[in-house]
């Protein structure tokens, strides 16, 4: 079979949907014998597993692997010859619709859509509104044009944030746009022979201009904040505190949701990653930590951990999140964020990983997350690159689907792929119950209605934890007007801690546990990450522990545990007798 326009774009559809792994397992299951000369899938070059899947399939073959092979049934595909949208594949191209659709838009808005489309062709990948606006000189308004492209399918949103909106073209939707556009044409060119280790390392090079894009951001964020809110933000942080955060949440959006967009705040100030010490020194720990929220589809973690965070505008959810330090990895391969972690090294950034499940189906890949996540040196050898060494200093907060099927995380324990990362992080299992289900119902009905506002409390909160990070992390335009505090952990804590750990395992009827001492060192960790809020509380050259912190932190360890037993034990039994 030759190598023409349909194998092509059957390579690029096979890529986009399955990962590496499935791709790999495709092509041992075809009897390809390209696949005979790796012992693992991580060996392999995406591009060259793609295309040799691509020549040795035809159509009937290739609709019954989409019906086998589950992929990433989210992605959107719009080819000349395949279509593949809600995770249905079509044999059925698209062309025709996103003609029209270019045809209808360019009626409406006439040159201002040349313009727009011209702009995201010309710069390749995404494309946001701040990108946009400086490329048109400010002479068209790009949203509205953006909206109608959208709508019709001619591009497609990457992401939709207050401050991170984006859209893109499908590389498979180039040539026909840049024939209506009359551009010069641009053809597929198959990658047969992977790209020379040279040429992988340009994107760690684009990363590191992103890092430098961030912390402009960042820089930018800290001053304005100086100069126009330093006062109220420091009167708000005096009496801010973990109780009123969760009320906050509580208020806005339920009793059973609030607690995970809690945890994604908390997290955010433990990125300053504070020393944490006793009464007699230095105990070796910090207030960095990972989180992983994990469970079936719809039931919110997407929300708690990007949308809160980043923030959404048509969602009217306004960024809680430091700006300038949360790295957004949709669509990243495992393979990506190895190489690109290298332009990481000493910094301290939070990955946000919405699909963190399927960097599972990579083999190899729980060695590297391990010491990724213990900051041990990172070196990894492929068959034509070594990347590496470099430690890794940055946290994850990520989502993992799985189907829930009995108690606990029945389901997810039984994969060893996850089971060595779940011990090095705090982990939250979302179930879908009726209950669930009805207050994200009404949630997204009072966000559509306007009776749920953020805008004032979302700032206060964006701007005191900015300013605790800036504050804690020396950062040029704060060091020296504020005292870097350490938080300072007493034996009443891990009486605390130990009291729960007694009501515990006497619920637990064997010997065996399902989790690891680790577990009490996360929610240490998360109890003084929570601390952190009291930092203009007193004069103290150090942060106490605070009760509220501590109290929370007892029922994270709690629940945590209940879950990772299979719920052996009921987590309101051990909590009421803790806390009456």
């Amino acid at each position: 079979m030759t190598s023409d326009d349909k194998t092509v774009e059957r390579k690029l559809l096979i890529k986009r949907v399955f990962p590496v792994a499935d791709i790999f397992e495709i092509g041992k299951e075809l009897g390809i014998h390209y696949f005979d000369q790796f012992v693992s899938c991580w060996e392999a070059d995406a591009d060259e597993a793609a295309f040799e899947v691509a020549q040795a399939t035809s159509d009937a073959q290739l609709q019954e692997v989409f019906k086998k092979h589950a992929g990433r049934d989210w992605v959107v595909f719009r080819g000349k010859y395949y279509t593949f949208e809600s995770g249905v594949l079509s044999l059925k191209g698209s062309w025709e619709k996103i003609r029209a659709g270019i045809s209808e838009v360019e009626k409406k808005y006439g040159k201002d859509c040349v313009h727009v489309l011209k702009t995201m062709v010309q710069a390749g990948g995404s494309f946001g509104l701040k990108e946009f606006r400086e490329a048109l000189n400010q002479k068209i308004d790009p949203h509205p044009v953006l909206v109608k492209l959208e709508q019709l399918k001619v591009v497609v949103p990457s992401y939709k944030g207050e401050e991170y909106s984006e859209w893109k073209t499908l590389e498979e939707t180039l040539p026909l746009i840049r024939a209506e556009l009359s551009m010069p044409s641009l053809e597929y060119k198959p990658a047969t022979v992977a790209p020379a280790a040279e040429e992988k390392l340009d994107y760690v090079e684009d990363e590191r201009r992103k890092i430098e894009e961030m912390e402009g951001e960042l820089d930018g964020y800290v001053n304005d904040l100086i100069k126009h809110r330093l006062s109220s933000t420091i009167e708000f942080g005096k009496t801010f505190s973990v109780s009123y955060l969760a009320d906050y949440l509580q208020n806005l959006f339920g009793y059973l949701l609030y607690f995970d967009g809690f945890l994604s705040i908390i997290q955010q100030y433990g990125l300053a990653d504070v020393e944490i010490v006793s009464p007699q020194g230095k105990t070796g720990m910090r207030t960095g930590w990972y989180l992983a929220l994990f469970g079936e589809p719809g039931t919110g973690k997407s929300f708690s951990t990007r949308d809160l965070i980043l923030g959404v505008t048509d969602g009217k959810i306004h960024p809680h999140g430091i700006l300038g330090r949360n790295r957004y990895c949709g669509g990243i391969t495992p393979a990506r964020f190895i190489r690109i972690g290298q332009a990481y090294a000493g910094r301290t950034f939070n990955f946000i990983v919405p699909e963190f499940n399927d960097w599972f189906r990579y083999s190899g890949m729980v060695d590297v997350l391990k010491l990724a996540m213990e900051r041990g040196e990172i070196k990894y050898e492929l068959h034509r690159e070594v990347v590496g060494p470099y430690r890794f200093n940055s946290f994850f907060s990520v989502n993992y689907n799985t189907k829930i099927l009995g108690r606990g995380y029945e389901v997810t324990i039984s994969d060893p792929n996850f089971n060595a990362i779940e011990d090095r992080m705090i982990c939250r299992l979302h179930r879908l119950t009726k209950e669930r289900y009805v207050e994200i119902a009404q949630s997204q009905m009072r966000l559509a209605l306007g009776e749920i506002s953020v805008d004032k409390g979302a700032r206060q909160i964006r701007d005191h934890v900015t300013l605790i990070y800036a504050i804690e992390t020396g950062h040029p335009l704060v060091r020296g007007r504020f005292p870097q505090k350490p938080v300072m952990i007493t034996a009443e804590t891990y009486e605390a801690i130990g009291r729960a750990r007694e009501a515990i395992l006497k619920r637990i009827q064997h010997e065996s546990l399902r989790f690891s001492a680790r577990l009490e060192s996360h929610v240490i960790k998360f109890a003084c990450a929570a601390s952190l809020l009291n930092y203009f509380h007193s004069d103290l050259d150090y942060i106490p522990i605070s009760e509220d912190a501590l109290n929370q932190a007892v029922k994270l360890y709690v629940e945590e545990a209940s879950v990772r037993s299979k719920e052996e034990f009921r987590p309101e039994e051990v909590l009421e007798e803790l806390f009456s």
